[in-house]
């Protein structure tokens, strides 16, 4: 797939963020995006191949590779990866949806296009939401399936066709520790960048709303 789509879709989407989504924003695209297409997604290029367990038994360590990989770390990277930053897609239609709305109207029905107010601070909020789902989720999900955010350099497996309980070996366990590390410590960061912008967002339309109920009053 083409990476270079997402980056076009998260450079969209930061002109309509406020300032604490401008750093999700970067956080997403130097430590995550850049971090997997230059580095990560070659530290797993080969784990397949470079599986081995000490049993000439014909299945054995697809079997044993099938039980501790269900599904390849790299690509639930990837996946994370799409799911996380897709919300910031309803945002990008939004803005879009204004300006199809002003043009078939032919007046400025809106202050500014991307101004946080009304249904698009409701479609922000949405998306941030949603996001921290997301991380949380992914989170989880990695502790579960792999038992941990660590790759050991050893496991036994005993599933059939192996004859016995056999030693299988994975091929740089450290360097995939560290990278998953790395993963889970950048979404995190990201999690907590979304709780401030949340309650930031949620603080300030509740300042803006008592203001107006009191210049209301006589």
């Amino acid at each position: 797939m083409s990476w270079m789509f997402l980056r076009d879709l998260l450079s969209g989407v930061n002109k309509y963020s406020t300032g604490i989504g401008r750093i999700w924003l970067a956080v997403m695209f130097a430590f995550c995006l850049l971090v997997y297409m230059v580095a990560a997604e070659h530290v797993w290029k080969d784990e397949q191949k470079e599986f081995e367990c000490n049993s000439r038994q014909p299945g054995c360590e697809n079997v044993c590779f099938d039980d501790f990989f269900p599904i390849s770390q790299v690509r639930l990277w990837a996946l994370q990866l799409i799911m996380v930053s897709t919300p910031s897609l309803l945002v990008v239609l939004h803005v879009a949806y204004r300006e199809s709305r002003e043009k078939r109207h032919r007046k400025k029905l809106y202050v500014s296009l991307a101004t946080m107010d009304g249904g698009l601070w409701y479609t922000y909020l949405i998306s941030l939401i949603v996001k921290t789902g997301f991380e949380i989720g992914f989170l989880v999900l990695f502790y579960k399936l792999y038992d941990g955010f660590s790759v050991p350099y050893l496991i036994k497996c005993d599933l059939k066709p192996c004859p016995n309980t056999v030693d299988c070996f994975i091929s740089r366990p450290t360097e995939k520790t560290i990278f998953i590390l790395f993963l889970v410590i950048t979404s995190c960061l990201c999690i907590v960048l979304n709780f401030i912008e949340l309650s930031f967002l949620v603080l300030k339309c509740f300042i803006k709303c008592c203001l107006q109920k009191y210049s209301k009053k006589p």
